[in-house]
């Protein structure tokens, strides 16, 4: 029997080896080798005021951890708070584009300036704007109906105010928050004809002191129903201390006022991060304009005060279904400005482009647009 050097064998065995892995990285070669995992996209968001435990800058939170819940490892998310100021918003977004940032969401109709240059600079980048109105080929926009939901809320109000007086207390008097004032007097106006609304501006998103001091003076004017547009909750506690009803905006209010909330026009924008970020990871992403509201699912109503009457509940839910069915319009003719000229013939309703940029109060409203 022929013996063998173990050290040959082993050499041999090394090579048999070496020759099976190459024979097997030959053979992958041919296959495809396998592709290279896609780096993830990366995505920034500019909030216009810090993230609090409701409100606006709240509810834009909560689209982004949906687009992190739904996505994962896909994509990765930068944050930046308090990013109120022109200036500032111009320097951020130019940055977060400069940095690689592939989508990026300005939330704030103060963004929208700022937001064109920027895109106009960057045409490769993708730009989404909540509240803009100017659109270019790399940026879209996103916006809610709020005049839908604010009208239910004026109906309730309608129904549950004694003296017939609502207050507003707004951020800026621009067309997303003056068309939802309106609409907040003609759902109430639609149930209690004689009613009015006082209002006051703040010019600012957040500033917990001066809407706590406006809300104060509305109701020192009689006012038993304040409805609040800003990104606090300061109007329904002072509602809730005066022991008049209080309307909240954008989340659920009601643990800032136990007692005295009347309801709450929410906002859900989960579908508006989610499916702008889909798209982008699937290449077809395309500017666009999106406006939606309580058939969407984007506006919804928190629930009604338990001290409303059911048959005033029951109307309320019918409305809601016939707003959801385009058979009811909250700016559905005849409406007079606060001049007494008709703005919306008897059987109108104005339009889109109409609502989007208004600039006017209806006949009942008080305050200055100025």
């Amino acid at each position: 029997m022929r013996s063998f050097d173990p050290k040959v064998l082993d050499r041999r065995q090394m090579l048999a080896g070496l020759g099976a892995a190459g024979a097997g990285l030959a053979a992958a070669s041919l296959a495809g080798s396998p592709a290279r995992a896609a780096a993830p996209l990366k995505i920034a968001v500019a909030y216009v005021s810090p993230i609090s435990d409701i409100g606006w800058t709240k509810q834009h939170s909560l689209g982004v951890e949906a687009i992190k819940s739904t996505f994962g490892d896909k994509v990765t998310v930068t944050v930046l708070e308090n990013i109120a100021n022109p200036q500032d918003a111009d320097r951020t977004f130019r940055d977060l584009a400069a940095g690689g940032h592939q989508l990026i969401f300005g939330t704030s109709f103060s963004h929208g300036t700022p937001l064109q240059k920027v895109a106009r600079q960057f045409p490769k980048v993708k730009f989404e704007h909540c509240s803009g109105i100017v659109h270019l080929p790399n940026l879209g926009t996103f916006e809610a109906k709020y005049y839908e939901g604010t009208y239910l809320a004026g109906v309730a109000a309608g129904k549950m105010s004694k003296t017939g007086k609502i207050g507003f207390v707004g951020g800026f008097p621009i067309p997303d928050i003056v068309g939802p004032a309106n609409a907040l007097l003609l759902g109430a106006q639609s149930v209690n004809p004689a009613a009015t609304c006082s209002t006051i501006f703040l010019n600012s998103w957040f500033d917990p002191g001066k809407e706590k001091d406006a809300a104060a003076a509305l109701i020192a004017q009689g006012c038993d129903v304040i409805c609040g547009m800003t990104d606090t909750p300061s109007s329904v506690q002072a509602a809730e201390s005066a022991g008049v009803w209080g309307i909240g905006y954008a989340s659920d209010m009601s643990k800032f006022a136990p007692t005295k909330h009347l309801t709450a026009f929410t906002l859900d924008w989960t579908s508006e991060y989610v499916g702008a970020t889909r798209k982008v990871l699937e290449g077809t992403w395309t500017s666009e304009e999106r406006w939606d509201g309580l058939k969407e699912g984007v506006v919804k109503m928190s629930p009604y005060n338990a001290a409303i009457p059911d048959d005033v509940k029951a109307m309320l839910a019918a409305k809601e279904e016939e707003i959801k069915a385009g058979t009811l319009h909250p700016f559905g003719g005849e409406i007079k400005d606060q001049k007494g000229e008709t703005r919306v013939a008897a059987g109108g309703v104005l339009d889109a482009k109409g609502i989007r940029s208004i600039n006017w109060f209806v006949k009942g409203m008080t305050g200055n647009l100025g």
